[in-house]
């Protein structure tokens, strides 16, 4: 998220919780793609990461961008923390260790996506050469310890850096030392969100196999391909998984602000101050009864900002966000989005994909969000292994999107943004699969050289 808001639009009752996730929907032909990226600065000489501070730092790299883009700046206290298009676009924003994120604009196609990110990286990489600053396209940093990477300057994530490790032992190893790529996509209805939620919830382990680029640790190999993705395993049971209930019958709008409303806050915003609340109940609040503001019942932007700090496989707010992919190359960002518009955008084929995954259990499901960060291509469910179902499920991909047949000025449909899933899969091999044979084979088990393999040019 770009930026936490403030809204002091009251909120009355419950319903006015399940009315604001309800606005969501929307007609299909008003349906768009917002494609978000993370990656990692770094110094191109020393492969060190890149501080807050200094002439040639996030800041400075945050104002060279504003004087590129035009964008408004987005200040906490006195810091410029990110960028956003005043005009509807897109948004920049930091990550707890200085991951430099694109949030950006909802627009109609993939073609547009794509374009938007030449665009970004066009500029990105101008201020980045000026500042000494390059760009790593990875799941995790491959090198860092927590005690070497930077700190942002972000009043929320001092909040979540002290109450991460009363939750689970990786929290702040998510915050500081992970990367990915997501796509936020829409909903018709409450039916149609809650087919699309299933279906992405169930089939986010594919995706997380698909896409795993995440081998490496302080240097070496840390015995996954999704590094990134088995460090959610362990970082805040309370708003992280599977989300079983939205499996069960009666789910809809109703029941997910039930569970959101029992998922601890971590802070509330009052002006331009954080009070840190890590731990408290929404409920509490909604009653009237929190500690921290006694008396007080929220306000809108409690709601919008407390669901923002909710990370389950697949998030919910008037949109849903595919969470599951680690960061990669420029190609690899447009496919996660062309995956999911191709399985969820068209109706035959989000019910194909559904069919793949519905009658998988609870416990079936939680065994591949537990083992694809390991195995990935090679996992298993019912003796078919991820390798086989993906190809499967590109094949309905590639079906939902020749169905949309939104054209670029060459004539090409977005069936072209598939092609580096179609050669993983005809290889059977991952990005991680590649890094670790370069690491065990040409680059003689030194980590080094994946900072010109992985840099974004």
């Amino acid at each position: 998220m770009a930026r936490d808001i403030s809204d002091e639009t009251p909120i009355e009752n419950r319903d006015a919780l399940i009315a604001y996730l309800e606005a969501g929907s929307k007609p299909k032909d008003k349906f768009r793609i917002g494609t978000e990226h993370e990656k990692f600065p770094f110094r191109p000489k020393t492969h060190a990461p890149v501080p807050y501070e200094g002439t040639k730092g996030i800041e400075a790299l945050l104002l060279s961008m504003q004087d590129r883009t035009g964008w408004e700046p987005i200040h906490d206290k006195d810091k410029i923390i990110g960028l956003f298009d005043s005009k509807g676009g897109g948004a920049i924003s930091l990550e707890p260790g200085g991951q430099f994120e694109l949030s950006g604009a909802a627009v109609q196609s993939l073609h547009e996506t794509s374009d938007e990110l030449d665009q970004h990286f066009k500029d990105v990489l101008a201020a980045g050469n000026e500042l000494d600053i390059g760009f790593l396209g990875l799941g995790m940093s491959p090198e860092w310890t927590r005690a070497e990477t930077p700190t942002m300057p972000k009043s929320r994530y001092a909040i979540m850096t002290r109450y991460m490790p009363k939750v689970g032992t990786l929290g702040l190893d998510m915050m500081y030392r992970t990367s990915t790529v997501q796509v936020n996509l829409d909903f018709a209805s409450e039916a149609d969100m809650v087919l699309k939620l299933r279906t992405s919830i169930a089939l986010q382990p594919i995706a997380t196999a698909l896409f795993a680029n995440s081998p490496f640790t302080e240097g070496e190999l840390n015995g996954y391909k999704s590094m990134r993705s088995a460090i959610w395993l362990d970082t805040d049971r309370h708003r992280t998984g599977m989300t079983p209930f939205v499996f069960e019958s009666g789910m809809g709008f109703e029941r997910y602000a039930e569970w959101a409303m029992d998922v601890p806050m971590y802070f509330l915003k009052r002006g331009s101050e954080y009070l840190d609340v890590s731990g408290t109940s929404f409920r509490d609040l909604m009653a009237g009864k929190h500690p921290a503001v006694p008396g007080e019942r929220p306000v809108l932007s409690d709601w919008v900002n407390h669901l923002s700090t909710i990370f389950p496989e697949v998030r919910l707010k008037r949109y849903l966000e595919m969470r599951g992919a680690d960061a990669g190359s420029k190609p690899m960002l447009v496919a996660l989005s062309a995956f999911w518009v191709g399985l969820l955008y068209d109706q035959t084929a989000l019910e194909a994909a559904w069919d793949v995954a519905k009658s998988w259990s609870r416990e079936e499901r939680e065994m591949l969000r537990r083992e694809t960060p390991k195995g990935a291509l090679e996992t298993s469910i019912r003796r078919m292994s991820v390798l086989e179902l993906s190809k499967e499920l590109l094949k309905i991909a590639e079906y939902g999107l020749e169905r949309r047949a939104l054209k670029n000025a060459r004539g090409d449909n977005e069936t072209l943004y598939l092609e580096p899933l179609r050669r993983i899969l005809a290889r059977g091999k991952t990005q991680a699969d590649d890094l670790i044979a370069l690491y065990l084979n040409d680059w003689k088990r030194e980590v080094k050289p994946v900072y010109d393999y992985a840099r974004y040019l």
